[in-house]
């Protein structure tokens, strides 16, 4: 693998100096937070903080109302955006205003916040735990689903004065928002609706890069990637960020993002990659990784294997891990599928599709890869519109 960096280095070094490959234009958001994103493009923002029950401590961002609109106190429908693995709050303002779900949503009416699932960059805090240990990143997505999502949930229930608020989800947010809904009624119950892009509960069928990298033995992975945290190192950002902003190699790491993310490079504006390589990845634990690894073999939509029947007994009270549910969520689900997305493979989601209580909507979009419901070209008019229908609908009625 570092053979690979290396070489690829040795050839953006020399093709900058032959002046092979000319930068192109360079993005004012390239190398921005969130909360400086926001701020960019003119909107208010504020930071919060919140604490979950086993002490990690998680930033959420809101936007609290469209741009150049006052923050009167007339309540606002309130929407809560969930990111995906390895991927932050910034997911959802990744493009100009007229292209992101999140700035779309505030100039649409509605209050939203962007929230951060413990171990990306953002979210390395803990009350009393060191980041560096071994312990703070024991933990997969079975803490997010009882942990993260039901403290962020209420934190702006509390915060906003609001009993309901609406969900969307992207990959594990939407992973996240199944498994929670269905094991935590109390919190199904505080969502007016449940929205979920590029869904994935099981994946079975995952196909891509993604999957070689979740299919390695454990001890291999470890080895590779150590037992901490993974995809958090910046200097490889920097390097890709460099790299993919160059007008020659540009095309390639589209051509490497649909290798990742599925087939339709016609809808990546290549001129933002820099932005892009600026956000993502952002970092997740080595033991989500292996997590997603036993549910490829498996099959199955179940809490993290600890190796053991002693093991799975000692954190469960039973020789295997239990199953997430999704036929006992019953919040009101709409979602969006892609036919060439190869980590929420069309297989997976048939799956799904056929276990959701309560699916009030389903759009498959043929040509749509697994990023194309963030940063699609064309995701305002095939997705983001129909949400904030949805939302505006559902207030009037």
């Amino acid at each position: 693998m570092w053979w690979l960096l290396r070489t690829v280095y040795l050839i953006y070094i020399f093709g900058s100096i032959l002046c092979l490959f000319k930068p192109k234009p360079r993005n004012p958001e390239a190398n921005m937070n969130v909360s400086e994103i926001i701020s960019y493009w003119g909107y208010a923002y504020e930071e919060h903080e919140v604490v979950t029950e086993d002490g990690y401590i998680l930033p959420i961002f809101r936007i609290p109302h469209g741009k150049n609109k006052s923050n009167n106190l007339v309540p606002k429908p309130v929407v809560y955006l969930q990111h995906g693995w390895a991927l932050c709050a910034s997911s959802w303002i990744l493009n100009p205003p007229s292209g992101s779900l999140g700035f779309l949503l505030a100039d649409a009416g509605f209050d939203v916040w962007l929230g951060n699932s413990r171990g990306n960059i953002y979210a390395r805090k803990h009350v009393r735990l060191d980041p560096h240990s071994r312990e703070f990143w024991a933990f997969s997505y079975d803490q997010h689903i009882k942990y993260d999502l039901p403290a962020t949930i209420d934190f702006i229930v509390n915060k906003t004065g609001q009993k309901q608020v609406y969900y969307v989800g992207h990959s594990q947010g939407a992973l996240i928002a199944f498994g929670a809904f269905a094991t935590n009624p109390q919190l199904a119950q505080k969502i007016k609706m449940n929205f979920s892009l590029g869904p994935i509960a099981t994946v079975k069928y995952m196909s891509g890069l993604i999957r070689m990298i979740v299919l390695l033995e454990p001890t291999i992975t470890k080895l590779i990637f150590g037992e901490k945290d993974i995809f958090s190192n910046a200097d490889a950002k920097h390097f890709v960020q460099c790299l993919c902003h160059r007008e020659t190699i540009g095309t390639i790491c589209n051509n490497i993002l649909t290798l990742l993310f599925g087939h339709d490079p016609q809808n990546l504006n290549e001129s933002r990659l820099d932005v892009y390589a600026g956000q993502a990845p952002a970092g997740a634990s080595i033991q989500t990784t292996l997590h997603y690894s036993q549910a490829i073999r498996t099959g199955v939509f179940q809490a993290y294997d600890w190796g053991s029947s002693a093991l799975n007994m000692l954190h469960y009270s039973q020789p295997t891990p239990p199953l997430y549910k999704v036929e006992d969520m019953k919040v009101p689900t709409a979602m969006w599928s892609g036919g060439q997305d190869c980590l929420a493979d069309p297989l997976d989601v048939k799956n799904l599709e056929a276990n959701i209580s309560n699916l009030v909507y389903h759009r498959k979009i043929s040509g749509y890869n697994h990023i194309d419901f963030l940063i699609g070209l064309n995701a305002p008019s095939k997705v983001f519109n129909e949400i904030v229908r949805f939302i505006t609908e559902d207030q009037s009625g």
